[in-house]
């Protein structure tokens, strides 16, 4: 599974049902009284807002320095980093 391909401290916001839609459950609540608008403005200023107001309840990130990490595409396995050893080549070694 790809879940353990990343860091261990990441695995708790990886478990999330579904992070995109949860911001939006709030907006979802309130398209009924957009619908109501008669101005498309009052109600895009509606959802702006109230996505604003969801997004002070939302939670941080653990260890957000590992997010480099992620993004360089350094492998994880178990959740604990794998430290890649590169051999040196016959030439190499006789250099050194």
């Amino acid at each position: 599974m790809a879940f353990y391909a990343f860091p261990q401290a990441h695995w708790k916001h990886l478990r999330t049902t579904n992070p995109v839609e949860s911001p939006f459950a709030a907006v979802r609540l309130r398209t009924a009284a957009g619908k109501r608008y008669r101005k498309v403005a009052n109600a895009t200023a509606l959802i702006w807002r109230v996505l604003l107001v969801a997004e002070r309840s939302f939670r941080r990130f653990d260890h957000p320095e590992l997010l480099a990490e992620v993004a360089e595409g350094v492998a994880y396995k178990d959740g604990v980093r794998v430290v890649v050893r590169v051999q040196p080549t016959t030439a190499e070694a006789a250099v050194a």
